[in-house]
């Protein structure tokens, strides 16, 4: 695989939740390639997520044909979620839960080695050095529902990179967040992207503070992808269509 190859296909990919009729993304053409950087931009029920979760193969698709790494998702989406690390939109945890923020951080090492498998040395040492790579290593025993919102977030990231991805998808990353932690999750974000060379993509409602790194932004309404264009493109359109 080259370095600009497509990493991930979706060919007039259409997705409906079940009980629903009308799909929740409508024929959809999109290629990602590798190392590449994209956000995926639009108002509340434009099918943002949903499209996350079909790339991860938490939906499955009643129509078209998504790949990825080359590999089928119909028939091989397990094999394609062990290189696929996600974090969710909606993850704040109860306060009285109590698992600490390392037993999230192995979840996520959990979707590499499979639920059936103990974890080893080798998975402790990942965990530790995911977690000292986001400089979070001391949260590691405290309870996961007593952490900022700002702290959860680095956790939740760790627990996407204990799986070692190839493709990181993230969810809403910079909502719900207090100032501080909405100006420094962008930058480790960004860093995670660059180090790790991962495919990226990112879904958002708010596009203003873009990282930098970003050279193409994709905008949905009702499902359908409207615009895939670079990130000075796109925003002159979306002004213009205020």
């Amino acid at each position: 695989m080259t370095l600009m190859s497509n990493i991930i296909s979706l060919e007039n990919v259409s997705t409906v939740y079940e009980g629903e009729r009308r799909p929740a993304v409508q024929d959809v053409n999109l290629s990602v390639k590798k190392n590449e950087l994209v956000y995926i931009v639009g108002p509340n029920a434009s099918g943002k997520t949903t499209l996350l979760e079909t790339i991860n193969g938490l939906l499955p698709i009643f129509k078209g044909k998504l790949s990825v790494f080359g590999l089928d998702a119909k028939n091989q989406g397990k094999k394609i979620r062990r290189e696929i690390g996600y974090v969710p939109q909606d993850f704040m945890v109860n306060p009285g839960e109590p698992f600490t923020a390392y037993d999230v951080v192995m979840m996520g090492r959990y979707g590499k080695i499979g639920f059936l498998n103990r974890p080893n040395e080798i998975d402790d040492v990942k965990i530790t050095e995911t977690m000292r790579f986001l400089d979070i290593e001391e949260l590691a025993p405290r309870p996961m529902g007593k952490l900022s919102g700002g702290q959860q977030q680095k956790v939740m990231i760790a627990r996407a990179l204990a799986k070692d991805p190839k493709i990181l998808l993230l969810d809403e990353p910079f909502s719900n967040l207090d100032p501080e932690s909405r100006e420094k999750i962008p930058s480790l974000i960004s860093r995670i992207h660059k180090e790790r060379e991962l495919t990226t993509i990112i879904v958002t409602h708010d596009i203003y503070g873009m990282l930098e790194a970003c050279r193409r932004v994709v905008v949905m309404r009702e499902g359908r992808i409207l615009d895939d264009s670079t990130p000075e493109e796109a925003l002159i359109r979306m002004e213009a269509s205020r």
